[in-house]
């Protein structure tokens, strides 16, 4: 299969290296001295005990220099999306499928869902409604990427656990189309279930980011540190409340109980999150993506979500005040 990842970052890169060493003719589009190392030397994936290059990826920094592929794995960060919403239709062919990997809720959360909120936008990941404009919702499939991964260094991805990437049309049927992704993913080494309720799935991956995400970013703390202090923890848990009470108002459903959600993030240890990598980078922090955009559904359904809505606004001056005064906060051993 042809296959596009736009954003061959952690996940992006991750996922291109495993579907290329698949047998599946990949391109990737990168940048800066991430892309320049892929043109070298390939693209490196450091997963466990094993390395594997990729080294005959289609690689650039534009979409436009791409010709259509079947399969487009979106693998941007939701605020990178709508620089470059304008060139994604060059990859597009008639049947060509969009696979939509960002945190948090996306922009297609009110497509093709019924009820009072129905064709909905989403203000805070989508203003004005340009993706839903942009990109027909009858090509997208929603994924929920669980691994870990980073970039080690240009043209290399480090593993750190994980492999599932559950998949659901935006209707909740059981497409051909939808199993056809999902068995290529399997063939790639991942594990990628077909949802019945996509959007059940997003709350259950957001109600982690949406936490553990910001606190990180604003203590400097990993996973387990933050669920192993006392006062982070409940902190954890006053956020996770909140959010629940928004997600069942909307409709969605959380299979597993809050602490074992706590306990599933404590579990993989002493690892950064993304947006603390994206702090000690420099890099814009995906806020809006992962904690705005709930205090925005709060207003909308009528929840009171006192708690998200003060550490929203702290890791929001963060941001600011990293991009303003063009910042990278990085602590150095003693």
């Amino acid at each position: 299969m042809k296959i596009c990842v736009v954003g061959a970052g952690a996940i992006g890169g991750y996922m291109a290296v495993r579907l290329a060493h698949a047998g599946h003719q990949v391109s990737v589009i990168a940048r800066g001295p991430h892309l320049a190392a892929i043109r070298a030397r390939g693209l490196k994936l450091v997963e466990a005990e094993q390395e594997l290059v990729a080294g005959d990826l289609a690689a650039t920094d534009r979409i436009r220099d791409l010709g259509p592929h079947e399969l487009v794995l979106l693998a941007l960060k939701a605020h990178q999306i709508a620089a470059v919403v304008d060139d994604l239709p060059v990859l597009f062919g008639a049947d060509s499928v969009v696979v939509t990997l960002q945190n948090g809720i996306p922009w297609w959360y009110f497509q093709k869902l019924g009820g009072e909120y129905a064709g909905r936008v989403v203000e805070t990941v989508d203003p004005g409604g340009v993706l839903l404009g942009a990109v027909d919702p009858d090509r997208i499939i929603g994924c929920i990427a669980y691994p870990a991964a980073i970039v080690a260094e240009p043209g290399v991805i480090r593993h750190v656990e994980g492999n599932r990437f559950p998949l659901g049309e935006l209707d909740g049927s059981l497409s051909d189309r939808v199993r056809s992704v999902s068995e290529v993913f399997a063939g790639a080494g991942f594990k990628s279930r077909v949802l019945e309720d996509i959007r059940s799935e997003i709350w259950l991956k957001l109600w982690g980011n949406l936490t553990f995400n910001p606190i990180s970013a604003l203590t400097h703390a990993t996973l387990v540190d933050i669920c192993r202090f006392p006062g982070t923890r409940k902190l954890a848990t006053a956020m996770m409340t909140e959010a629940q009470a928004v997600g069942e108002r909307l409709g969605a459903g959380f299979r597993v109980p809050l602490e074992r959600r706590i306990a599933g993030a404590e579990s993989v240890g002493k690892h950064k999150t993304s947006m603390l990598q994206d702090v000690e980078a420099g890099k814009p922090l995906e806020v809006d993506g992962m904690l705005g955009v709930v205090v925005e559904l709060a207003e909308m359904t009528g929840v009171e979500v006192p708690t998200l809505r003060a550490i929203h606004a702290c890791v929001s001056l963060l941001n600011e005040t990293m991009q303003s005064e063009g910042l990278r906060i990085r602590g150095a051993p003693r």
